[in-house]
């Protein structure tokens, strides 16, 4: 990699000395050959944009920021992942940024009509020779249909009146915002001249103008439903993530490290073209397993023992989130079996509870009442109320743009994205026979709740216990896939 601190010095320097003559040159062509033709389109985004301006309340404006850059190590940054909330509302996928949502039609002082304005990040051809092209102002209005674009350094002479509005709806500000002194357009600056054009009070709550819980309530309810042009999306990571459950189980074998596992499934993912994971990838063997959010992926050799794996790709921003639980020897023991089932009957118990209407506790208490008796028919535990602590979670929640996306609770709803995961985990030590220790299963598939059920969208992997046994049966298309030892380990033992 490039000394970026370097270059990023001289690359100031150069764009000081020759300002002049880089605001007269063309900005750079794009390259878009051979890009993926699936994206949201901006009749999507406008269209969100519209249900959110119809739910909003009078005299308001919707206020939506970027999420902050964040550093990696010293002067590089991770992969800018865009504040979901933005990307739903604009489409634009850029640091830097905001969006006002109006209410009602807006007149500024030269008779221009609007009634939503995005904010930009400024085109400079100098740091997009670095980072990539930016789309500015003209790429905004004219990919993503905006009327009305500004760089986010304009955001000064924006004369709107703020006070003569009755409600500010926005999300807490974003903590601990870094500040580019050398940037005065960044996020941090843009919240900072907002706050001080729209006279925000230090604290939000001494002002009932600016209202986090309507704002989260609205994007809840917007975001929970899914559109058809968001299921496509949606069926593809959870497909593309069942494949790679699937090409897992026909790979693994007990000399294999949680980390080659981890790089099976996301190279399965980036081969279909999913561009992430939603979530750090969890692949827990053994008593790891009974680490809920075990994602340090560090045993060497995973051995004979079950395998949990809980992974999602994440595809133009949707996440799908599938975990199968499997052994690597390709058999269940009679131990294992008698747990896995146990899940299985409880998942399935919830799936008859789905529809319309339904409440999510109903699922909720149909898992749990299979899997807390169970434990205690095996003697794992004395009572339910103890056989709650081996299934210390909730059932499941709803999955989109965020892993864990905004949604409400209380009523299941047509169209909603859904994930039901009971577990079973018996760490090291627990107070019953060690045949069960280190035990851990967890089962978790995504569902379309429609008018009269559900619909099993990762029914792609294997849940069944024969079906998972037959699915290690195979060979696999990474079999003969084999790497010269490095050199530089050959005097460890490597």
């Amino acid at each position: 990699m490039t000394n970026f601190s370097t270059g990023r010095n001289l690359l100031i320097a150069t764009a000081v000395l020759c300002s002049s003559l880089a605001a007269a040159q063309p900005a750079p062509v794009a390259q878009e050959e051979n890009t993926p033709t699936d994206y949201l389109t901006k009749d999507f985004h406008a269209g969100r944009r519209e249900a959110m301006r119809k739910a909003m309340p009078a005299n308001s404006v919707t206020v939506v920021f970027a999420y902050p850059t964040r550093t990696f190590s010293n002067d590089v940054e991770y992969i800018f992942h865009q504040n979901p909330d933005l990307y739903y509302f604009s489409g634009y996928k850029e640091p830097h940024s905001a969006l006002f949502i109006f209410k009602e039609e807006q007149v500024d002082s030269a008779g221009n009509k609007y009634n939503e304005i995005l904010f930009v990040q400024k085109r400079n051809p100098q740091m997009e020779q670095w980072t990539g092209k930016r789309m500015g102002v003209e790429g905004a209005q004219s990919k993503l249909g905006f009327a009305t674009v500004y760089n986010g350094e304009d955001l000064k002479k924006f004369s709107f009146d703020f006070s003569k509005l009755d409600k500010i709806l926005l999300d807490n500000f974003p903590v601990d915002i870094p500040d580019n002194k050398r940037d005065k357009a960044d996020l941090y600056d843009v919240i900072q001249v907002f706050k001080q054009i729209a006279s925000v009070p230090a604290d939000l709550s001494k002002d009932k103008r600016f209202d986090a819980a309507t704002y989260r309530k609205l994007t809840a309810q917007l975001r929970e439903i899914k559109t058809p042009e968001e299921m496509d999306l949606i069926r593809k990571a959870v497909e593309i993530s069942c494949q790679g459950q699937n090409e897992v189980m026909k790979a693994v074998h007990a000399n294999m490290s949680e980390l080659e596992i981890q790089g099976l499934h996301e190279f399965v993912h980036k081969k279909y073209g999913a561009e992430h994971v939603g979530y750090g990838s969890i692949i827990g063997s053994g008593e790891n397993g009974c680490t809920l959010h075990y994602e340090v992926n560090s045993k060497t050799k995973i051995g004979n023992e079950m395998i949990l794996m809980d992974v999602g790709a994440e595809y133009h921003g949707y996440t799908a989130d599938v975990t199968r639980t499997v052994p690597v020897d390709g058999k269940f023991s009679a131990e294992e079996k008698m747990i896995y089932q146990l899940v299985y009957d409880a998942q399935e118990a919830a799936f008859q509870t789905l529809r319309d209407g339904a409440k999510w506790a109903d699922a909720e208490n149909a898992a749990r009442e299979i899997i807390t008796d169970g434990l205690v028919k095996l003697g794992i535990a004395k009572n339910k109320n103890e056989a709650n602590k081996y299934y210390p979670h909730g059932l499941g929640h709803h999955i989109g743009l965020d892993v864990h996306d905004r949604g409400t609770y209380d009523r299941l709803k047509k169209d909603m994205v859904i994930t039901i995961e009971p577990g079973i985990y018996i760490p090291r030590g627990s107070d019953c026979d060690k045949k069960w220790w280190s035990i851990a299963v967890r089962i978790e598939d995504d569902l379309l709740v429609t008018q009269d059920g559900y619909e099993l969208l990762s029914h792609f992997a294997p849940r069944k216990i024969e079906d998972i046994e037959k699915m290690i049966a195979q060979k696999s298309a990474i079999d003969d896939f084999k790497l010269p030892p490095l050199e530089s380990g050959k005097k460890k033992g490597f």
